[in-house]
Order: C-alpha cells, then structure tokens, then sequence
C-alpha cells in the first residue's frame, strides 16, 4: 500500500470513528430512554468537546461536527423527554492534550457530572455546560 492510500484510508476511518461517536450517543440514549419514560424519571448526561462549541485552526472537522451534533441532539432530547421527568444534558471538556489539563479537566468533568444528575440542579435541562476553564464562552 502507498503512502498516499494509506493517508487516505486513516482519513476516511477517522471521519467515519468521529461520526460514529454521534451515532453511538443517539443509539445509548435510544437505548435507555424507553425505560426512564415508563418511570417518568432520569438523568442522561452527554459529552461533547470544546470543539463543537467555537471553530479552532486545529480542531478535526468531522470531530467537531460530530461533538456540535450531540450537543443538538441533547438539547432536542430535553425538549422531548421533558415531559416525562427526565433531564438531559451535555457536558463539553477543553481538549485534554496538555499536561495542566490533564491534570484539571477530568477531576472538573467528573465534578460537573455528579452536579447535573443531583437534585442541586433538579431544574437544569438542556444545558451545554462548558468545562473549559474560560476557553469557550458562548452567549
């Protein structure tokens, strides 16, 4: 194989692992939901990335798209399952590539999870909540 196949083919097979993500939320969350509506009650917590927030220089178009199409989908799911009790919402970390990040960023995902499935945030639904540390504010 060539080195321009082989390029060509990692590219394809990233698009289509980033794309997948989006697929793989929509199917857990198609998964799940029947069973939270017959309770009428639940929490479902989504992760997207920074990068389906702001455009960057450096961010994977297919990956960003794929993170912006969880955080819709999230939100339109709140819309949907509103209705019978259930709160959903995403949480969108900073790329964790960097040393300092790795040592914040998953500790403040985890911290921001248990907030949205407690009863402190019992009307919160909806919400993209950046776990950035400032590097995204969106209005």
């Amino acid at each position: 194989m060539s080195a321009s196949t082989a390029e060509s083919l990692r590219r394809r097979t990233d698009k289509a692992s980033n794309i997948s993500k989006l697929v793989r939320t929509f199917l857990t969350i198609k998964s799940f939901l029947p069973g939270m509506k017959e309770r009428r009650a639940g929490n479902i917590v989504t992760l997207s990335s920074a990068a389906g927030r702001r455009p960057h220089t450096r961010s994977p178009i297919a990956y960003s798209v794929a993170k912006a199409g969880i955080e819709l989908m999230t939100q339109d799911v709140a819309a949907q399952a509103g209705p019978y009790g259930i709160r959903v919402n995403c949480i969108a970390p900073e790329t964790i590539l960097t040393e300092r990040n790795q040592r914040r960023i998953p500790d403040d995902v985890a911290r921001a999870v248990l907030f949205l499935v407690s009863e402190d945030s019992s009307w919160i639904t909806g919400v993209i909540l950046d776990v950035a540390g400032g590097g995204v504010m969106v209005r």
